[in-house]
């Protein structure tokens, strides 16, 4: 007789192996516009899981009209078909990504490659309701900085410029 729990057992150990391979996988995958970011830094992959023995990862843009999700759903299309051929990449759109999901060491890469991240919260709806907010500088880290465009690079970011260094940067907004 076969102990189906032991059974039971080494198959969610096989597929937990497997969910962890991905995830690592996923590290391998830099945001088109934020190249020295990955997705799952970004907090892009909410959710990777097994259905009915096959892998699903999930995908979630920073705002619904970035153009880069077509490339990141790609790019995650064809690493999962290497690892895991089966595997299913679906775009989740709710609950929407939000700049709360970014870790203190995402935002210290960010300083580190000359952006100012989100400081704050969701709520803070500053750029949206047409104020400008102090942002510190992420080469010196002056707060004596001034906006130059509510818009920058991309539509998440914000140009200023720092009064100390005189140095231009962009701001990652709070989405």
């Amino acid at each position: 007789m076969v102990n189906e729990d032991a059974n039971r057992v080494s198959e969610d150990s096989q597929e937990t192996e497997r969910i962890e391979r991905i995830w690592q996988r996923l590290e391998s995958i830099p945001d088109p516009e934020l190249p020295f970011l990955n997705v799952v830094e970004l907090g892009m992959v909410p959710r990777v899981f097994m259905e009915s023995g096959e892998p699903i990862v999930e995908v979630m843009p920073t705002y619904t009209g970035c153009p880069a999700t077509d490339v990141i759903l790609q790019d995650v299309r064809n690493l999962l078909a290497k690892i895991e051929p089966l595997g299913q990449v679906r775009l989740v759109l709710t609950p929407p990504w939000t700049t709360d999901v970014l870790t203190e060491a995402t935002k210290e890469k960010m300083r580190a490659h000359g952006i100012a991240p989100p400081e704050g919260g969701q709520a803070d709806r500053a750029f949206l309701l047409g104020k400008n907010r102090q942002v510190a500088c992420p080469r010196c880290r002056s707060w004596e900085t001034s906006l130059v465009s509510a818009f920058g690079s991309t539509a998440c970011k914000a140009h200023y410029r720092c009064n100390a260094c005189q140095e231009p940067f962009d701001h990652f907004k709070c989405i």
